[in-house]
């Protein structure tokens, strides 16, 4: 079966009045992406952060009228939005399968790699962590979760330790840790998705007796080896004090989540707890590492 696929470019305002419109015109389905590109981070449960310029694509069969389509936007509060009207035709596929080809086994460092579990793992050798892509946060795709990967992959003091995962997501860097000698992994999320999502892949790697799952409130323990968090920069810096109390005396902590410009404010909120700052960039991202204080 064919289907036509039609795109518009609006401003967030308009957006009620194109999801309206458009099913009264055969409009099946739609999706929303950046026209422009102007990142948006993960949101947190129930919120729906829009771009400023939006492209909607909606889904319909193959005998829509445009023409009547064009008409009725230009007729509405959405004219500005049928001047920027395209279509395409394209034949049915099966999408889940055609996003599983896309989604190829990633080298991060030496000795990890985080491979879909559909395919082999191109080095047998290595330290494979096999995760699909699903709900939650985190493939390795992104440049935050990658830049925390390949610390993982060099950082030469896992064996034995301890380790939370702050705003798991799906659980990458916990269970990445653990396979790479960690003995234990505490993974804190505000969203339950992340909560499912992080125990399958840990059962998928063998590591589910290694992890625990808890609310931020539940984590009362500190002494950690390695505290993680791969999450926004406006929480980094709010919960810096605790993160940094969670921290065994030398513990490391790996910060992600941040872009550039957001440096200096992560600097200036953990230099107070920590010592030996370190940040490393990826694009317009960064990641930050650091070692807890001495104790007084």
């Amino acid at each position: 079966m064919d289907w036509l696929e039609v795109s518009l470019t609006l401003q967030p305002d308009q957006l009620a009045a194109a999801e309206t419109l458009l099913p009264q015109h055969g409009c099946l389905s739609v999706t929303l992406t950046d026209a422009g590109d102007e990142p948006i981070l993960e949101p947190l449960p129930d919120e729906t952060p829009l771009w400023q310029d939006i492209v909607l694509t909606g889904l319909f069969a193959t005998d829509c009228d445009l023409g009547a389509l064009r008409s009725a936007l230009a007729a509405s509060s959405l004219s500005t939005a049928a001047d920027t009207m395209r279509h395409r035709r394209f034949g049915d596929q099966d999408w889940t399968r055609v996003w599983m080809e896309r989604f190829k086994p990633m080298a991060f460092g030496d000795r990890l790699w985080v491979c879909p579990t559909g395919k082999a793992p191109p080095d047998p050798e290595a330290v494979n962590l096999r995760l699909d892509p699903g709900l939650a946060f985190g493939t390795g795709t992104h440049e935050t979760t990658a830049l925390c990967l390949r610390f993982l992959d060099q950082c030469p003091s896992l064996s034995g330790a301890r380790v939370v995962d702050f705003g798991c997501g799906s659980g990458i860097l916990a269970i990445a840790a653990l396979l790479l000698g960690a003995d234990q992994a505490d993974c804190v999320d505000i969203d339950p998705q992340a909560h499912l999502a992080t125990r399958s892949n840990a059962e998928i790697n063998g590591v589910s007796d290694q992890i625990r799952l808890m609310d931020a409130e539940a984590l009362t323990q500190t002494g950690y080896d390695l505290v993680m968090a791969n999450i926004l920069a406006g929480p980094l810096i709010e919960l810096a004090p605790m993160l940094c109390h969670l921290m065994a005396s030398g513990g490391q902590i790996v910060i992600s989540g941040i872009l550039f410009e957001q440096a200096a404010a992560i600097q200036s909120a953990y230099a107070p707890h920590c010592r030996d700052l370190e940040i490393i960039g990826d694009n317009d991202w960064i990641r930050m590492t650091a070692r807890c204080l001495p104790s007084a």
